[in-house]
């Protein structure tokens, strides 16, 4: 799954150099966001001053501050459509490679229950998850080290806390309290859903393996067998559906209740009035930066689960090129 890609001469300038275009491209994305973040002040305050009083700046002033959001906002676009369309490629010579390494044994792997399908599907799946897990957790590595400054900085600003009174840096505690309070949550409610996914790529193998046989034996695929083996499979989508409906109740719950915390937390400082339209934006914007990415385990997990399920398949695929024998439940 790695070795075949990332230990390889021949992919080497793509593992190795496609590697670092793809972080750098998050970097500089990440610093594009802080920019943004401080166009946020500027920008809001003037708004406030506007609102105040009539005429207070002239519409020069405001289409300035409107056109500098748009230079950001098309740098953005720019570096994201490009680092889009070179990941694909990445990623679908990590599915070549991957390709090449199983079809130079398939000697030892074409008798495996659905070894087509692990080399037709499973490494184009796998590559792309990994691919999109390891760019979000370097997108959210990166952007705590830019944020956790800023965030630290305004937080100067939120001296009091409702029902608990004066805290210095509390929008920080909250944050990093919130994130894992909901790692936990997710981790918990969602720990039986890999093996679950897992049992049902087993059941899906063999529903379909029979399936195939039935089209060119006739003594294949009769209705009472079908049935037994549609029965396996509508048992575990059933089971994995009621799993994951308190999953994703618990998650989007989390998710958006967590919405209201910042709000809370400024509450007293906003009534008092003690910090501007544009600052406020900042900390509301800097707080979700922050949040979201200690928040990586709960936004991932459905995806993790998925990659899971997909790893333990290839791994016991690959386990026929050690032995040269046929795993147990392979597919």
């Amino acid at each position: 799954m790695f070795r075949s890609f990332f230990m390889s001469r021949r992919w080497l300038r793509w593992s190795l150099l496609g590697s670092v275009v793809i972080l750098f491209s998050i970097w500089y994305q990440v610093e594009l966001r802080v920019q943004i973040n401080d166009w946020y002040g500027e920008f809001f305050d003037l708004i406030q001053k506007a609102l105040s009083a009539p005429n207070q700046i002239t519409f020069e002033e405001f289409l300035a501050g409107v056109i500098g959001f748009l230079k950001l906002a098309t740098i953005w676009i720019v570096i994201q459509v490009a680092t889009s369309f070179f990941t694909r490629h990445y990623v679908f010579r990590w599915r070549t490679a991957m390709n090449n390494f199983y079809m130079h044994h398939w000697s030892k792997l074409r008798s495996v229950e659905g070894a087509a399908q692990r080399v037709q599907e499973d490494t184009m799946r796998f590559a792309s998850i990994v691919e999109g897990l390891g760019t979000h957790f370097f997108t959210s590595i990166l952007t705590l080290i830019a944020f956790l400054p800023i965030l630290w900085e305004l937080s100067k600003h939120i001296t009091e806390l409702p029902w608990i009174g004066p805290v210095e840096h509390a929008l920080l505690y909250i944050a990093i309290l919130s994130a894992l309070f909901g790692t936990a949550l997710v981790a918990l409610v969602g720990i039986k859903l890999p093996g679950l996914e897992f049992n049902n790529q087993l059941v899906e193998a063999a529903y379909r393996k029979e399936l195939v046989y039935g089209e060119d034996h006739e003594d294949r695929a009769d209705p009472p067998t079908v049935n037994e083996l549609f029965a396996n499979v509508r048992k575990n989508y059933f089971r994995l559906y009621l799993h994951y409906g308190y999953f994703d109740f618990a998650r989007f719950a989390y998710i958006q209740y967590t919405v209201l915390l910042p709000l809370i937390a400024m509450g007293p400082t906003i009534v008092a009035g003690a910090i501007t339209f544009g600052l406020f934006r900042q900390i509301t914007n800097v707080f979700e930066q922050v949040e979201s990415s200690f928040q990586y385990l709960v936004n991932s997990w459905s995806t993790i689960v998925e990659l899971i399920s997909i790893y333990k398949r290839l791994q016991k695929f690959e386990a026929n090129i050690k032995t040269g024998t046929l795993a147990e439940s392979a597919a």
